[in-house]
């Protein structure tokens, strides 16, 4: 280790070879080697020794509404980034809606840019929208470096970002296609969610039935025909049909360009477990019944679905009423992803390996950040220290995220985030944050 300034040692660090007991070396913010736990530390060089807490690479989010400038009052980058950092995640990258501007002109990415600088705990990077009317805006949004371009299949909830039909799709992913950026795409049919009942009310059942898996299938289904004929890259937003999964197994086997996330809490809350009224449940698509949750489990493990994001999507308190109908639909996740997540692979034999592939290697791939998800040589010295056996129960008032609406709260999860590291700086420990530190992204050109 001639040339390190830092080393981190753990008996276990999770490398893309496994679970290892090594000393991490690093310099100048990057890594530099993963080394044998008793390598020599050089002289000059600083040592913290994790004993035996896990170190893992930094955890992306690339799926995360941060809604500044324009909602702030929803939620923002000082307090979105903090967030992040208590749950070990060292990159996000930000929605182009609820946004005031949405990010879906270059001018746009400008203004969410100014409003995020210096006020980054973690690294952050951007996706474009892709509206019914923005077709010439895509490719000088794809200059200007943003990872990809959302799209919604049915209304989205807000005014100023509309959703494209099938003809406004098929012109949109063709003008990407063209320069082989990425389609991410919210899917679920308008009609099917049209014909469902729309009761209204209290009770979560009638909710659920109000968008019904089919509306999911239909989407997935008419994505994948257009991508496969244009050859394009496209990836499904937060999936929670598992009725899906053999179309996009069919899909990928086939050769069509199509990757797949899905998130915490479809992972790990169920239809079952929702009181009536408990809006802080409420997203779209919905949290499904336990069996389709077992199905979603079983297509990460053979890797129909690629990866997990949160979909954090805060709103004031207010908006969150008793009313599933009227509600606000989104769940705040961004600090409690990572010990959710591990509390219930860790039930269903899957160990941190499997966890970090999920959340930080694969969702790295899927937007090029080839410097992060890894603990390798070349790459961003970005890490979570975990205590993976701790316990915690959570506490809304412990939150970082600026409206403290979970449908966590209460329940009792494993995996204890004791620091985060941000190129080699520790951006967070026991709780104490440092000044901003994070960098604005862009897609590597």
């Amino acid at each position: 280790m001639p040339d390190a300034e830092l080393v981190l040692r753990s008996t276990r660090v999770i490398t893309p070879a496994g679970t290892r007991a090594a000393s991490v070396a690093v310099s100048a913010g990057t890594i530099t080697a993963v080394l044998p736990h008793d390598a020599e530390v050089p002289a000059g060089a600083r040592l913290e020794d994790l004993g035996d807490d896990a170190l893992l690479p930094g955890l992306v989010d690339t799926h995360v509404h941060v809604n500044d400038p324009g909602r702030t009052e929803w939620e923002g980058f000082w307090t979105a980034t903090r967030a992040a950092a208590a749950g070990g995640i060292t990159t996000l990258v930000d929605m182009p809606l609820n946004s005031l501007p949405p990010t879906t002109t270059v001018d746009h990415l400008r203004t969410k840019r100014e409003a995020a600088a210096g006020k980054a705990h973690v690294d952050v990077g951007f996706w474009g929208g892709a509206l019914p009317d923005n077709v010439e805006d895509l490719r000088p949004l794809h200059d200007a470096g943003v990872f990809g371009f959302k799209a919604f299949l049915s209304p989205s909830g807000v005014d100023e970002f509309p959703h494209l039909d099938q003809d406004r799709l098929a012109r949109s992913l063709e003008e990407i296609a063209g320069f082989d950026g990425l389609l991410v795409v919210h899917a679920e049919d308008p009609h099917r969610l049209g014909a469902a009942p729309q009761r209204g009310g209290p009770r979560y059942a009638d909710f659920l039935a109000s968008r019904p898996r089919d509306a999911e299938d239909t989407a997935v289904a008419h994505l994948v025909a257009r991508a496969g004929r244009l050859h394009a890259r496209v990836h499904v937003l937060h999936l929670s049909s598992s009725d899906a999964l053999p179309l996009i197994a069919a899909a990928k086997a086939r050769g069509v360009r199509i990757t797949v996330e899905t998130c915490p809490h479809y992972l790990t809350l169920t239809a079952e477990e929702v009181p009536d009224g408990a809006s802080e449940f409420k997203c779209c698509p919905p949290i499904r019944e336990a069996a389709n949750q077992d199905l979603l489990w079983r297509a990460l493990a053979d890797g129909t679905i690629d990866c997990v994001v949160t979909d954090h999507s805060p709103s004031t308190a207010d908006l969150k009423t008793g009313d599933f109908a009227t509600a606000w639909g989104g769940i705040s996740g961004l600090q409690l992803s990572l010990p959710a997540v591990w509390t219930e692979a860790r039930g269903r034999g899957h160990g941190l390996e499997d966890v970090v592939r999920w959340m930080s290697t694969r969702t790295a791939a899927l937007v090029g950040l080839d410097r992060k998800g890894a603990i390798e040589a070349g790459r961003d010295a970005d890490f979570a220290v975990l205590a993976p056996e701790e316990t915690f129960t959570v506490d809304p008032a412990a939150l970082q995220h600026r409206n403290r609406v979970t449908a966590y709260a209460g329940r009792t999860l494993h995996g204890v985030v004791r620091s985060t590291w941000l190129r080699g700086e520790r951006i967070l420990s026991d709780g104490e944050f440092t000044a901003p530190k994070g960098r604005l992204l862009t897609r590597a050109r």
